[in-house]
């Protein structure tokens, strides 16, 4: 089996568990309780996170029970262990659970295939959509397509253009560096709009050709972004911390993200813009 072939069975298998999660998710949505209680670090969790979690899980092990598996919900393995990893599965069975609770649609499933600490290959679905939305990297290829039909189409994202420019930020974290990023942004690009987005929703807004940037200060865990990310690389665009660098996944230190822009067009005046402000230039 060549690389490339056993790449697209691996996303396959990502794709049918994040559709076969949407349908549990959303018989949870349109319950009357959805079973919402507190973690211990105060974030809200759902009986729709947790049979999402255990309906991944089961699937992804059954398919490849040689690559382990490091979901949000789940036992994470030590640092010990998972350095061992070359590969690993990083997934969130339900991203966005204020959204979920808050009942605006705007939540994913996130699958990611993590090879050697980069995303090879994403799975973003968004149950309440019906939307399902996947990249691999390598093969620089995107695509979404609905759980009706089932009919596939490209994503490419946009080139920049100064007059339509559109930055996409999250609808429940914002803090005093985020705002003064799109203050600054705002100066730049007179013509500039903001458009609220919750979960890795804001990431395929970006690999959709729909927004130009994602600039994000504040808390992320590595499977918040990392399927989002692969979707918008293999897409065109690019993710990197605010000093350039890319993200690492699967780190032996901490499962948490540095702060980090995305942009649809890595060559534009937008990207310029974030790469200048992460430098501290005026």
């Amino acid at each position: 089996m060549t690389a490339e072939r056993e790449t697209l069975d691996l996303l396959a298998v990502a794709e049918d568990a994040a559709a076969a999660a949407c349908s549990v998710i959303m018989q949870w949505y349109q319950a009357a309780d959805p079973g919402a209680r507190s973690k211990a670090d105060a974030s809200p969790l759902t009986e729709a996170d947790l049979a999402a979690h255990e309906l991944i899980s089961s699937r992804l092990r059954a398919a490849t029970p040689e690559i382990p598996l490091l979901s949000e919900e789940g036992r994470h393995a030590p640092a010990s262990e998972r350095r061992l990893w070359r590969r690993c599965w990083l997934v969130d069975p339900l991203d966005g659970t204020r959204e979920f609770l808050a009942r605006n649609d705007e939540f994913t499933v996130n699958i990611a295939l993590i090879e050697g600490g980069r995303p090879l290959l994403g799975v973003v679905a968004v149950p309440a959509r019906g939307e399902v939305h996947s990249g691999v990297v390598p093969a620089q290829r995107a695509e979404t397509w609905r759980l009706d039909d089932g009919e596939r189409r490209p994503l490419r994202c946009r080139p920049f253009v100064a007059e339509q420019a559109v930055i996409v930020a999250s609808r429940s974290h914002r803090g005093p560096e985020q705002e003064a990023i799109v203050t600054d942004l705002k100066t730049r690009f007179p013509d500039l709009k903001e458009r609220p987005a919750g979960s890795a929703l804001k990431l395929v807004e970006v690999a959709a050709g729909r927004a130009d940037g994602y600039p994000r200060h504040g808390p992320t865990s590595e499977w918040d972004i990392a399927a989002g990310e692969a979707v918008v690389l293999a897409a065109g665009g690019a993710l990197c911390t605010w000093s350039g660098a890319p993200l690492r996944y699967n780190k032996p230190d901490t499962l948490m993200n540095p702060d980090f822009f995305a942009v649809a067009d890595p060559n534009g005046a937008l990207a310029q813009a974030l790469r200048e402000l992460g430098a501290g230039t005026p």
